[in-house]
């Protein structure tokens, strides 16, 4: 399978700049993967699609300000940092730009001195590796220091960095926003839960595997970058409650996809585990515990695109996103939702 298979025409016009003012006044495009049938609407239409014993499953991964500027000690010159992984230890994966200033041994500081570290490797992907030095909370300088990392396709400023979280994000660790989870408020939430609709949570630090292109034409060739997810015993324990009972578990995004097919045991249940992942979904996957999926417009060509023709077959995806291109979809992190059913 090619990753010319998975390409689509994307005016730029298209891509969302900007967050809506109301989280839950985007499009919703319903695609059934059996007969390929697109139905239109808005976000808030997806509790009709809801029914009591489903579980909504959520990425409540927190978006770190990632993206520091820092300058080198010995010369002065300017370096930018985006955060990726936190190895413990005060040691970062970091992605650097320009990448010759950060050799090996490079000394740079952040904030006039507040923070400073030293590049201790460089990964074949030319990622570094880095060791932080500072007095007092890691995280307390990152919000005074940091910038959301906001996908290099978004070029607008983000005026409220809460816009770049979800409602329910808790635990810190990403380079990216779960961005499905950013259609839904406490008040939508809530009237899934009246429905009888079960909300678990589970955890996947989006790291910049999100945003890595494919570079090999034969995806299978394509590796993916790990991401550390966790999912606890109380998720667990509703997921497979909610199998059992014979009702549907709706991912939402493909971060909580990629979650729960990885824990997933060799009986189809739900494991709490929490470890890294590579798992690369493309068509001929066969889900073990997802039945459903919201998520928004993807990439073409990305792993997320694979990822949602998995489920809803390719034809029927690229039939879905030509669709989405005639009607002015808004596309990507602010865009507009699907809903695999």
């Amino acid at each position: 399978m090619k990753k010319s298979d998975f390409n689509f025409e994307l005016p730029e016009e298209l891509i969302a700049q900007t967050p809506l003012e109301d989280r839950t006044g985007s499009r919703l495009l319903i695609a059934n993967s059996e007969t390929g049938e697109l139905i239109h609407g808005k976000f808030t239409d997806i509790l009709e699609y809801l029914e009591e014993g489903d579980t909504l499953v959520m990425n409540n991964t927190k978006v770190i300000p990632a993206r520091i500027y820092g300058k080198k000690m010995d010369t002065g010159a300017g370096i930018e940092f985006l955060l990726l992984k936190d190895l413990g230890d005060n040691r970062w994966e970091t992605l650097v730009k320009p990448g010759k200033k950060a050799k090996v041994g490079a000394e740079i500081e952040f904030g006039d001195g507040l923070l400073a570290c030293r590049v201790e490797d460089i990964l074949e992907d030319g990622t570094r590796i880095v060791k932080f030095e500072y007095e007092g909370i890691f995280n307390e300088m990152l919000e005074s220091l940091g910038e959301m990392p906001l996908p290099p396709y978004i070029t607008e400023r983000l005026e409220d960095r809460g816009r770049y979280q979800t409602v329910y994000a808790e635990v810190e660790g990403s380079a990216a926003a779960p961005t499905a989870g950013l259609h839904f408020t406490d008040e939508l939430l809530e009237a899934a839960r009246s429905k009888g609709v079960n909300i678990a949570y589970v955890t996947l630090h989006v790291g910049l595997g999100t945003f890595r292109p494919v570079k090999e034409d034969d995806i299978d060739d394509h590796i993916m970058h790990s991401e550390y997810y966790e999912i606890g015993e109380e998720t667990a324990r509703i997921v497979n409650e909610t199998k059992k009972r014979g009702n549907r578990v709706i991912a939402v995004g493909t971060t909580s996809v990629r979650t729960l097919e990885s824990c997933a045991d060799e009986n189809n249940m739900a494991e709490a585990k929490s470890e890294e992942t590579d798992i690369f979904i493309y068509p001929g996957y066969e889900f073990k515990l997802v039945d459903r999926i919201i998520t928004n417009f993807h990439l073409p060509e990305s792993t997320l695109i694979m990822l949602v023709s998995a489920k809803l077959g390719s034809e029927n995806t690229l039939k879905a996103y030509r669709e989405a291109v005639d009607q002015r979809y808004r596309f990507f992190s602010f865009g507009d939702a699907m809903f695999i059913i």
